[in-house]
């Protein structure tokens, strides 16, 4: 089992050879300009590393414009998990019980039993203290979703998938045939990216909405120019700013749930001042409506006027008498 946690600016030189091979062994190729980022090194010095290893006797190939590879065949013998990354990994696990489906949770059961029957026993010990001491209170059940496990297998392996998709509003589910490009998690979701062949153009389909999932023998090419880093940029941008007064206490909360991110922060009386981004209105408005009297809203009076009126709505509703049909 190989592994090594790489930390900039706290390895030494020996250690961070050592880690250019495994990051070099696990995958096909690689640029130095990969490398540098990765390694947070100048490319001086990534060059610098790569002449030292093939001093060494390391079998490295280096092919102009595509990058360095190692040869095939050539590999390092097993290395333990270190402490600190079998920690992080049962970190991890943690997390994928909470954000995955039992698809992924079954793999990483199994993966973290690998981890922890090559540890030595005072390892297996310390990782057994620290799964009993960590827990997370979510208890939500995960809605019904696409399986993950398969639509990571349908991207690993460029292949074509085929689901029926029920969007927002729509009352039947609509057959779709898709090149998935991404998975990403956002707004509780998860959302897989793809380009729909029916549409002729990029989707994104939130997982909770995907029924009959199938995964075709047929396989697609890269398209060139995407990624999911930039489809992520190319979203709404939260550019909207609102200056909103919290109390101590509901301050802790929005900070904790305001995913869209806090610009900045000033203390007030009793309380403190949020400056929250947002994308639209609407959004932020039905988010404060839940703070009660515990937020009030300074900027701009745009919001202020429409957080009243949203208010009245919601109180005018609960004061009818309501009827079960």
């Amino acid at each position: 089992m190989v592994g090594i946690l790489y930390i900039p600016g706290r390895m030494n030189r020996v250690d961070r050879l050592l880690a250019l091979i495994l990051y070099l062994q696990s995958r096909r190729v690689v640029t130095a300009e990969d490398l540098a980022r990765h390694f947070e090194l100048s490319i001086r010095t990534v060059y610098r590393d790569i002449a030292a290893l093939g001093e060494a006797g390391v079998p490295i190939v280096a092919e102009a414009g595509v990058g360095y590879a190692l040869l095939k065949g050539y590999h390092l013998p097993p290395i333990n998990f270190t402490t600190a990354e079998a920690n992080a990994l049962v970190t991890g696990g943690m997390l994928v019980a909470k954000f995955a489906d039992a698809s992924l949770k079954a793999q990483m059961a199994s993966a973290l039993n690998k981890v922890r029957a090559i540890l030595p026993r005072d390892h297996q010990d310390r990782i057994g203290r620290l799964e009993r001491s960590m827990a997370t209170t979510a208890n939500v059940k995960a809605p019904a979703q696409a399986e993950l496990g398969l639509l990571q297998q349908a991207l690993a392996g460029q292949r074509v998938l085929q689901f029926h998709y029920q969007g927002a509003g729509q009352v039947e589910a609509i057959p779709r045939t898709v090149e998935p490009l991404g998975l990403v998690h956002y707004l509780e979701r998860w959302h897989l990216i793809a380009w729909c062949r029916d549409r002729k153009d990029y989707r994104d389909f939130r997982t909770d909405r995907m029924t009959g999932v199938t995964m075709l023998p047929e396989t697609f090419e890269p398209r060139a120019g995407f990624s999911v880093a930039d489809y992520i940029r190319s979203m709404p941008q939260p550019t909207l700013r609102a200056r909103v007064k919290f109390t101590s206490l509901s301050a802790d909360r929005a900070r904790r749930e305001w995913w869209l991110g806090i610009v900045a922060e000033q203390p007030a009386t009793n309380g403190v001042v949020l400056t929250l981004a947002t994308v639209n209105w609407e959004y932020l408005v039905n988010w404060l409506l839940s703070f009660g009297t515990t937020a009030t809203v300074i900027a701009p009076d745009d919001l202020r006027s429409r957080l009243v009126a949203a208010a009245r709505i919601a109180a005018s509703h609960h004061t009818k008498k309501g009827k079960v049909s």
